[in-house]
This record gives structure tokens, sequence and C-alpha cells, in this order.
């Protein structure tokens, strides 16, 4: 279980996660993300709000069908349900303060991302197949944390499926 000062560094996604507070009411984490690090796939937290503060650099957010960037001291919200992503499209690092609040689960989200993270199923950073049957097992294992937008939840369900036929395990 993670607890404040953990640091989970996400490797070859250039994305490491340091938490700073952990309580049933929200999972704060610092998230730096490499020079032009990919970020997340499109995603909905349907119980959850989510939140952003940019501490260094720019970091660029997805928020309902819209890319901006954001400059240190600015923030973003991501209300429950909304389709959201980001990334640093940058070539500096970006420091982010990142709030999801309630917690519900998502601790173990990252915990079991930066387990594939470093499973070797990624190469030279790039998801490959076996990352995508992965990371969809991850998600249909939290669907109370986070559901994919892209790939449609419907597509990332029959790949988590594949993904266990085929013995995978988060």
């Amino acid at each position: 279980m993670l607890k404040v000062g953990d640091v989970l560094d996400m490797g070859p996604f250039q994305i490491k996660l340091t938490v700073k507070k952990f309580t049933k009411e929200t999972l704060d984490v610092e998230i730096e993300l490499g020079p032009r690090s990919g970020g997340t796939p499109i995603h909905i937290h349907p119980h959850a709000l989510e939140t952003y503060e940019v501490l260094e650099g720019r970091f660029d957010a997805y928020v309902d069908g819209i890319w901006k960037t954001y400059q240190a001291g600015e923030k973003a919200e991501v209300p429950k349900g909304v389709p959201h992503s980001f990334r640093n499209n940058s070539d500096a690092k970006t420091r982010v303060y990142n709030t999801h609040q309630p917690a519900l689960k998502m601790a173990q989200y990252f915990e079991g991302l930066h387990k594939i993270a470093h499973s070797g199923v990624t190469k030279n950073g790039e998801v490959t197949f076996k990352a995508m049957l992965y990371l969809s097992l991850l998600m249909l294992s939290f669907k109370d944390e986070i559901i994919p937008v892209n790939p449609p939840a419907p597509v990332a369900s029959v790949l988590g499926f594949l993904g266990k036929l085929a013995g995978y395990r988060i």
C-alpha cells in the first residue's frame, strides 16, 4: 500500500509519481513528466474529481475534447465523468501537483501501472500489444476509478479478456 513519500517511477513512460497526501478523501501526487512524454490514454473517472496545478514547466491537458497548455502556477480541474488526458509536449521536464477526490483505489491502480512499466512489456517507451493487454486488464480491475475512452471501453474490455485468457495477471 502506498504511503506519503513513496515514489513510483514509471520508467519507460517517463512519468514519476511522488505521493504527497493519501487519505480516504484524496490521493495527492506530484507528477514529473519527462520531455515529450506521452502521458495517458483518454479516460474518465466516474466517481472522482481530478485536479492539476503546474509547479514547473508546461503541461498539456485534454479536457472534454480540448487540448490546452498550462504554465507554472496555473490550474485545471476535471469533473467526474469528463474525458481527459495529459502530456508534456515540451523539451523540458514538467512537474504537476495532481489530486483525485475521493481517492477510491487510485493508489492501487498506480501501483499496477508501476508494475506494468517495469515488467518489460514496453519497447523503447512504446506501448506494445502485450502492454495494451496488460493495461486493459488493469483498467478492467478498477472500473470505479478509471474507464478508458480511447481505446473505447468495449475494446479495452475485449483486450482485457484476451489478456486474462492468455494468463496475464496484474
